[in-house]
């Protein structure tokens, strides 16, 4: 049936069964495993959409099991399948654990051991031929991101860097696949900088003198032969923007966290400008090309540093600013110059790799320049500065919907999933940011598009042309909620009003402290908040160990607190997500306010605004998803087990009081036991504390 089933696209032959049959193995060979509804739902509905041709939307809640469930129907559908994940977490989760078990498992059923490998950006891997021209004493320009005072640093380092360039000199003869990962000790990224070799400016295995020894390659090449290939959101959004040319054909996709993806595809389709950047890439190109062209971009990098020196933080509107036209039009005209004197790599050139790294840095610069210069309505250009007094001018998609269309369904199925889909009850939002054709919205209650209507009609339209169809299934989640844990909200304070923590805040997660006596994790929608709330709590409850985070790395906080129940951890937007304490190290979670973006952030900011534009309500269709999401991801720190119990205290009132949104944020939290009394909370916490 195994060999029927891998090189047939067709239904296999009691398809349902044999996947009940491999989830029954796998779950076994789980210790203390056992069968959950939800987990053998999510299985037998994937393999359905498989067999149709489908795409499918799953929310599995925390407990489900999904990783088995989207891995078990994997092993029946003509290889290789990919899975993409938005953490390193959870790769290495599905790497060193579920998939190595579940080869064993099922070995005797499939009468063969499935195979998996993990897949990642070319930069991950040892670049052999960047490693042969190396040297601590001639430092690569990618150093120079920040001017003279690194020179001067990296100077000074020159003999410890040395040190590691020549243990990474041996690591390479004895690695097999040359994964940074695998090095043990690591290295700092400076030195891996200088033997690594981004995708952009690798100049290809047929023209490298190190083509068939490439390990990046080589990863390539092994994907190809596995079936099941383990990649992660950032690569995928690459190979989509790219033409599909990294991850080897595959007729399934699972893309686990799935709501991450968006984000990651418009992370991948931003792009920046800085005058540092221009300044290097005039260095690279200095042996290629005269010196009045190499000038020419010295220059455009001058003009870029007087176009950012006075122009404030925050998104542009309307025209460019005349000086940042001219930086750019200088660029432009420039880049033009030094890529006709550049002229082709070839595999004869002295130094074809170095020549493919100028070439190709100046012409990433120049399409930016020409992006910026078009002012497009479909991109969004803001003007950034960091703590450190950076700057750069950025531009980013205003939607990647329509690119998700386009580039992520056709030619494959595609199955999303993760424990925050269904916003609102719904699938319609989720589905929508992914690209796919949904009715439009009811009313404002329910959030709309981020793009405009005209862009949402493209889609429909194309959706219908090319028979793009999808179902959505919630299998729950195997812990009983209203049991388990208490959804309270403190609806007697003040409305927030402010940044910061306000005093009747401060005092309300005092009291919830104290009644549990530590036990809690502080989410704060700013540093702010944080840095006030650890202040006072090291104040009012000195026999609590108080973590804050950027104090200590976080693995270190987070083991300190699991190992302390005399402790809290109070952190900001990191710590919504992927932190798990499990037991009754964490029983309290607290969430300062709602989690809507900042006014400020310039690409939520711009597609509000373009809603509003349309007719729509840009808060509903973009601030309250985003809430949403973020809300339900804290919220989910709190119950990670069968036994664990506990109170998420959100202190903001308008989830209660809101009417426009409350509601809807409360429907896409788990089905707590829901309370506004704060004197029935501290009850329970007191209850916990004694138990």
């Amino acid at each position: 049936m195994w060999e029927f089933c891998r090189t047939e696209r067709v239904a296999c032959v009691d398809v349902k069964a044999s996947v009940s049959d491999l989830l029954a193995a796998a779950v076994g060979a789980v210790p203390g495993g056992a069968e959950r509804p939800g987990q053998h739902a999510m299985a037998e509905a994937i393999a359905t959409a498989v067999d149709r041709e489908e795409h499918l939307l799953v929310q599995a809640g925390t407990g489900t099991g999904k990783s088995l469930a989207y891995l078990v129907p994997s092993l029946l559908v003509k290889g290789p399948v990919v899975v993409s994940t938005a953490t390193l977490a959870l790769q290495s989760q599905l790497v060193d654990h579920d998939l190595p078990r579940l080869a064993e498992a099922v070995e005797p059923l499939l009468r063969r051991k499935p195979t998996f490998a993990v897949l990642k950006g070319r930069h991950h891997y040892l670049c052999l031929a960047r490693l042969e021209g190396t040297s601590a004493d001639e430092p690569d320009d990618a150093l120079f991101d920040v001017g003279e005072s690194k020179q001067t640093k990296w100077l000074g380092e020159a003999g410890r860097l040395g040190k590691q360039i020549d243990r990474l000199r041996d690591w390479a003869m004895e690695t097999e696949t040359g994964d940074r990962d695998e090095l043990d000790p690591g290295v700092d990224d400076s030195a891996w900088k200088m033997v690594s070799m981004p995708a952009r400016e690798c100049v290809g295995a047929q023209r490298c003198p190190y083509g068939a020894e490439c390990f990046a390659e080589a990863s390539r090449a092994r994907a190809r032969e596995v079936d099941v290939v383990v990649t992660n959101h950032s690569l995928l959004a690459v190979d989509m923007l790219t033409g599909r040319q990294i991850i080897p054909p595959h007729e399934l996709l699972v893309v686990d966290e799935a709501h991450e993806l968006a984000d990651r595809v418009s992370s991948a389709s931003q792009a920046e400008l800085t005058p540092d950047l221009l300044e290097r890439s005039a260095r690279r190109c200095r042996s290629y090309v005269d010196d009045d062209v190499a000038d020419r971009l010295m220059e455009a990098g001058d003009a870029l540093t007087v176009a950012l020196a006075d122009a404030p933080a925050g998104r542009i509107t309307g025209a460019l600013p005349t000086p940042l036209a001219e930086a750019l039009t200088l660029l432009d005209a420039g880049g033009r110059k030094a890529l006709d004197a550049i002229g082709e790599v070839k595999a004869d050139d002295a130094d074809p790799v170095r020549k493919q790294q100028a070439k190709t840095m100046i012409t990433d610069l120049t399409k930016v320049a020409q992006r910026m210069l078009a002012n497009a309505d479909h991109d969004v250009t803001w003007i950034e500065r960091d703590d450190r007094g950076r700057r750069a001018v950025v531009i980013a998609p205003l939607s990647v919907a329509g690119t998700l269309n386009v580039h992520l369904f056709h030619e494959r199925t595609v199955v999303a999933t993760s424990a925050t889909l269904a916003l609102g009850g719904q699938f319609d939002t989720v589905a929508r940011s992914l690209g796919l054709p949904v009715a439009p919205p009811a009313s404002p209650a329910a959030p709309g598009s981020p793009a405009d209507a005209a862009r949402e009609a493209v889609i429909r339209a194309d959706a219908a042309r090319d028979e793009l169809t999808w179902n959505s299934l919630d299998v729950g989640s195997p812990f009983d909620y209203a049991k388990q844990g208490i959804l309270y909200v403190a609806a007697h304070l003040p409305r927030p009003q402010t940044s910061g923590l306000p005093d009747a805040t401060a005092n309300e997660m005092v009291e919830l402290v104290e009644a549990l006596g530590g036990r809690a994790l502080g989410l704060f929608s700013s540093r702010r908040a944080a840095e006030r709330a650890a202040e006072v709590l090291r104040a009012r409850t000195p026999g609590i160990k108080i973590l804050l985070q950027g104090e200590e790395a976080l693995p270190i906080l987070v083991r300190k607190f699991r190992e302390d129940r005399n402790s809290c951890l109070l952190g900001v937007m990191s710590l919504w997500q992927g932190v798990d304490v499990p037991g009754d190290a964490c029983q309290l979670v607290i969430i300062d306010r709602l989690p809507f973006p900042r006014p400020d952030e310039p690409l939520a900011a711009a597609r509000s605004a373009a809603v509003d534009a349309s007719g729509g309500s840009g808060f509903a269709a973009i601030s309250v998803p985003i809430a949403a999401v973020r809300l339900a991801q804290g919220v989910g720190r709190l119950i990670r087990a069968n036994t664990d119990k506990g109170v998420v205290a959100v202190l903001d009132s308008r989830l209660e009081t809101a009417r426009s949104y409350g509601a809807y944020l409360r429907a896409s939290l788990p089905p707590f036991w829901y309370t506004t009394k704060p004197d029935l909370v501290r009850g329970a916490l007191k209850r916990l504390r004694a138990s």
